[in-house]
C-alpha cells in the first residue's frame, strides 16, 4: 500500500438522510440526540465526513439498526 493510499480517505457512503426521513427527524433533532451540531450532520449526509465508529454507533443507535445497515464501504474497481 503506497503513503497515497494511506492518506486517502475511506470510501464510506450512508442512508443518513432516509433513515432521517423515515424517522422524521431533521438534522437538528438527530443532532442534539447525539451531541453533535447539525453542520457534522449535514457533513456526514453528504459524505464530505466520515464519522468515528463511536459516533457511527450513536448513530444507528437512534435508529435501532446495526452501523452497516447506515455506512457502508463503497465498492471499488
Amino acid at each position: 500500500m503506497s503513503y497515497i493510499e494511506i492518506l486517502k480517505k475511506p470510501d464510506v457512503k450512508n442512508n443518513l438522510r432516509v433513515e432521517r426521513a423515515i424517522s422524521n427527524l431533521t438534522q437538528e433533532e438527530l443532532a442534539k440526540k447525539i451531541s453533535v451540531s447539525r453542520q457534522t450532520i449535514n457533513a456526514i449526509e453528504s459524505g464530505k465526513y466520515v464519522p468515528s465508529t463511536v459516533l457511527a454507533l450513536k448513530i444507528a443507535n437512534v435508529f435501532g439498526k446495526h452501523v452497516e445497515d447506515i455506512f457502508m464501504l463503497e465498492k471499488k474497481d
